[in-house]
């Protein structure tokens, strides 16, 4: 049998099997066009009929990062296909997405997360306003703040469920790691910007390592690091996107108080999403004032075996002693013991009302 020269034969036999990073860079490019071009043509990922709506998008999402076999990490791999997905999605149509802004605030960080950059993000100036974006058909959802792990409740948020007749579409859950940033040392920080939550979760280290310093609480954190940026003897807490986005040093990392600091945004709509087998669903209702109203209202919840995942008491304005409840339970609002629990509780509300049902999310960093 003939032999082969030594060095030839094997090396283009190892030239077959590993390709140049090159040569992957533009196969990568070419899946990701093929891929949309077969998007366009088909419902959903996994090759059905038509487009796919975002929350089976999502569905999608999560059993390929659950499949990743590494090394990358699960993040960096939903981050690119999130990009893959909404990329492909706004060739056919443009999502709209309200958000807290400026830039680059955790309310950012938190639609990116849930619609990616391909999206048209629009920043407002306050929660409400994210709330009229979506209710005058500006835009067809907002992210908005509506819990922390810290400080609880945010209070806007839950106010504007009372006032407008919008949905909970789907939920973000955003582990918060709190930076400070400037640009003078530490030794000339004479002020710190940020919003009232994030100054409220890093007190005790302001107070240990800055003491004296006053705080002063804005609108968002992406407005505390743009004051920062401009305004002598100023520091912002905020998020490292935003140090990087404005120019800032980041002083000090991770800051906040409690370590597993976590805030959960909602994803508003004009609907609830599709149920999904992992869903939850929000109502907010009111009941007399008197004796155990509250404890036969949550009986109704018990009766029905469903689990109370969240509750939250808000004041009525100008009604003293009377309050409105937030409640989330789990299963979706069409699920037969959801029906049945919310309409025991309709009749003996004085005013009811189904905030959305949603698939169930987890932290993501």
């Amino acid at each position: 049998m003939a032999k082969s020269k030594p060095g030839k034969s094997g090396s283009k036999s190892s030239a077959r099997r590993s390709p140049s990073l090159a040569d992957l860079d533009r196969q990568i490019v070419q899946l990701m066009n093929q891929r949309a071009e077969q998007a366009s043509r088909l419902a959903s990922p996994d090759g059905g009929g038509g487009l796919a709506s975002p929350e089976r998008e999502e569905e999608w999402l999560n059993q390929l990062v659950a499949q990743n076999p590494g090394p990358l990490s699960e993040r960096c791999v939903r981050a690119v296909l999130r990009e893959v997905f909404t990329g492909t999605r706004v060739l056919r149509e443009r999502i709209r997405v309200a958000y807290l802004g400026p830039a680059y605030s955790y309310s950012h960080l938190a639609a990116i997360h849930r619609f990616g950059q391909s999206a048209e993000l629009v920043p407002v100036g306050g929660i409400a306003a994210v709330f009229e974006e979506v209710q005058r058909g500006h835009a067809r959802y907002g992210v908005v703040p509506l819990e922390n792990s810290t400080d609880g409740r945010v209070a806007d948020t839950l106010e504007m469920f009372t006032r407008l007749p919008l949905r909970i579409h789907g939920e973000v859950q955003l582990r918060i790691h709190h930076h400070l940033m400037a640009k003078c040392p530490r030794a000339e920080i004479q002020e710190v910007y940020s919003r009232p939550q994030a100054l409220s979760q890093c007190r005790n280290w302001l107070a240990r390592h800055l003491p004296g310093v006053r705080t002063v609480e804005v609108t968002s954190t992406s407005t505390a690091a743009q004051l920062a940026r401009d305004k002598t003897g100023a520091a912002a807490i905020a998020s490292i996107q935003a140090a990087v986005h404005y120019g800032l040093e980041v002083l000090a990392e991770k800051i906040e108080d409690n370590t597993d600091n976590v805030t959960r945004f909602a994803v508003i709509g004009n609907e609830s999403a599709p149920r999904t087998g992992r869903d939850k669903t929000a109502l907010m209702f009111e009941v007399e004032h008197r004796v155990g109203a509250l404890a036969d209202a949550t009986a109704v919840i018990k009766r029905n075996r469903l689990n109370m995942t969240w509750i939250e008491s808000f004041p009525v304005p100008d009604r003293p002693g009377a309050y409105l409840f937030f409640v989330e339970i789990e299963g979706h609002e069409r699920d037969s013991k959801v029906r049945k629990a919310t309409a025991a509780l309709q009749r003996r509300a004085l005013r009811f009302e189904i905030l959305g049902s949603y698939e169930r999310a987890e932290p993501l960093e």
